[in-house]
């Protein structure tokens, strides 16, 4: 035991942030409100058969993070295929680059952004030949 089964994205405008996710990296959601007595939707983000996790949008109970501020919480890495498509859609849709896309030699392209509701994320394409 011990390993992460589900994440929780908080955010202040529910259809803004299913949209952002929506499009940029194609997730599904089902709203799971009733059962969890606040605005909550489950996300799919992919084939059950393949590696990865699936979580959900919540309400956010308290103030959005403040630009600039250290991190508080976790930061989800989501794995693309296309590094500069995904960049390109994430810009389009109303996200904000935070730390630039970088190599990490022999393993990926991976860089950070923030979301429409002020929630830092990275995205991950695998290619060993990065530098």
């Amino acid at each position: 035991m011990g390993r992460i089964v589900h994440f929780e994205i908080h955010v202040d405008d529910m259809e803004r942030a299913k949209k952002f996710y929506g499009e940029v990296f194609g997730w599904t959601f089902e709203d799971w409100s009733e059962y969890a007595g606040m605005p909550y939707f489950g996300a799919t983000t992919g084939d059950a058969n393949e590696l990865g996790i699936d979580g959900a949008l919540m309400q956010r109970k308290g103030a959005a993070p403040v630009p600039g501020q250290a991190m508080n919480g976790y930061a989800c890495t989501i794995g693309i295929g296309d590094y500069d498509s995904t960049e390109a859609k994430i810009l389009q849709l109303g996200g904000k680059v935070t730390v630039p896309k970088h190599a990490l030699p022999g393993m990926a392209w991976q860089g950070y952004y923030e979301d429409t509701e002020g929630n830092i994320f990275a995205i991950h394409q695998p290619d060993k030949n990065a530098k």
